[in-house]
């Protein structure tokens, strides 16, 4: 059997799809989390498995043997419930007893239906008003349905027990940051440059950047700790992954929970909820000009509160929208690897239209399996630790990755400024818009209105942007005299006979 170092080494390389799409998923490693309680099928299987009438035996694409029985359980494709007027799928009633059942036919069953991530889908599945953490997810289930029993946290320990899938999955859950994962920090750091030097610089090359000492007026920088927040929220629930939350469930959770991809508070009407949470900042000089803003309560989500405990994180991901960002650190720190657009990272799999992304399961993973890959890479990610007080500006188009390093508490923006105003217009009209387009409910129009309600906030702004880039393009195109007798590459005259 392999040593825990080999394993280390030798992890799988395991994939999840963000959303599925049929032709395109067949190309890509099955999600590891579709093996859990929320399993589907690949979505082109046949609409129908049994008809009722003579000779009605075929789906567009299929066509079924004329010998081909009734399923003997009445099984459906999980594409089916979606035609159906309830909503109730039999497959996930009672999963948490039949787990329960099951575990007691063998040790191999024992172990396998104790797997925590099959229990934290339970719970995030049943409760989602919020729950109080248990220690294990299994235990903050019974709880949760049953508050008579008795929660017994320790377990049996099984021998001679080999499983990389599962071990793995304690693995990520356990590991600590490598030193050489940090030590990497390539960023352009700024302090107290004008907004001309920022937009000249960064904005408009569109470059990542670290602002230094621009949130020293946030009051937010010496109120906000937990006890703090939990006085001031109350009862108020926040956004955590598919459930809400108070924030002293949530404090209780990130306490106790030791998991492979923490649950993340990332919610983007924190403000609306508790106002005086949006009072104890500002949005730093550098991002003023925000152009979604002449939508008014119609524009898409674009401000978040983000808590979260050491190893929560974001993934490989684009900002939606084609929306630049800043992200504000009021406590703790983060890990940021950001790759320029024309660069995709490693083991991250973007389908052609942009609406999937396949990458590894958890953050840990893919340091484990990918980061020494791009240490030989011509184009090395831009990479930083961003602490409390500091600001990291990112451009639209990159993909970062952000993981934290301890408890953290941090505010971040995306905004559309004139620098980005045309990018952000040619990705509203994209024909997939309705399928691209985030944040908002009426995906499909969003190009039209923001359109018109930027021609009459700012009249001739759209035309005079256009006739800049026109400009810029035929002027990269021109060569002067003296580039066109110039050999850039050896310096030197060059003649032509």
């Amino acid at each position: 059997m392999r040593g825990a170092k080999n394993l280390i080494a030798q992890t799988h390389k395991r994939k999840r799809n963000i959303k599925q799409k049929t032709a395109w998923k067949k190309q890509c490693s099955v999600s590891r989390n579709h093996i859990f309680a929320s399993r589907k099928p690949e979505a082109d299987i046949l609409h129908e498995l049994e008809k009722e009438k003579v000779g009605d035996d075929s789906a567009e694409g299929f066509s079924l043997k004329a010998s081909a029985p009734s399923n003997s359980h009445g099984v459906q494709p999980l594409g089916n419930l979606y035609f159906t007027p309830s909503s109730h799928n039999s497959r996930n009633s009672g999963l948490g007893t039949h787990l329960g059942v099951l575990s007691t036919v063998s040790k191999s069953l024992y172990v396998f239906c104790n797997h925590e991530p099959l229990w934290r889908n339970i719970v995030l599945e049943t409760c989602k008003g919020g729950f109080l953490f248990y220690e294990t997810w299994k235990s903050t289930y019974v709880s949760a349905i049953r508050p008579s029993f008795e929660i017994l946290n320790s377990g049996l320990n099984v021998r001679d027990f080999y499983s990389d899938y599962l071990f793995q999955s304690w693995l990520c859950a356990n590991l600590e940051m490598k030193p050489e994962w940090l030590e990497r920090d390539n960023i352009v750091r700024a302090k107290g440059i004008s907004v001309e030097e920022f937009v000249s610089r960064f904005e408009e090359p569109n470059k990542p950047v670290l602002l230094e000492g621009c949130l020293e007026n946030w009051a937010a920088l010496d109120k906000w700790d937990r006890n703090y927040l939990i006085e001031l929220c109350g009862n108020v629930q926040f956004s955590v992954g598919p459930v809400e939350m108070k924030l002293e469930e949530y404090f209780r959770y990130s306490d106790l929970a030791k998991e492979e991809r923490p649950l993340y508070l990332f919610d983007p009407r924190f403000a609306r909820k508790v106002p005086n949470l949006g009072l104890d900042y500002e949005v730093p000089v550098y991002f003023s000009e925000d152009l979604f803003s002449v939508l008014g309560d119609e524009r898409p989500d674009y401000r978040w509160i983000i808590i979260g405990p050491a190893g929560s994180g974001s993934s490989f991901h684009i900002d939606p929208n084609s929306t630049s960002a800043w992200n504000a650190v009021i406590k703790g720190s983060k890990k940021w690897i950001l790759f320029p657009p024309d660069v995709v990272p490693p083991g991250v799999h973007p389908s052609p239209d942009g609406v999937e992304v396949a990458c590894p399961v958890s953050i840990i993973e893919w340091f484990m399996n990918f980061y020494n890959e791009t240490r030989s890479w011509k184009k090395k990610p831009i990479e930083c630790v961003c602490k409390a007080g500091e600001v990291i500006f990112v451009p639209n188009g990159w993909w970062h990755l952000v993981i934290n390093l301890e408890d953290s508490i941090a505010i971040t923006q995306n905004f559309v400024s004139r620098r980005n105003l045309l990018n952000v217009l040619d990705f509203l009209k994209k024909p997939n818009a309705c399928m691209i387009v985030s944040g908002t409910r009426d995906r499909v129009n969003l190009y039209e209105k923001f359109k018109k309600a930027i021609e009459a906030s700012f009249p001739g702004i759209v035309d005079d942007l256009l006739s800049k880039a026109e400009d810029k393009k035929i002027q990269k195109k021109k060569l002067s005299f003296w580039e066109s007798v110039t050999d850039s590459n050896a310096g030197a005259f060059k003649f032509s006979f």
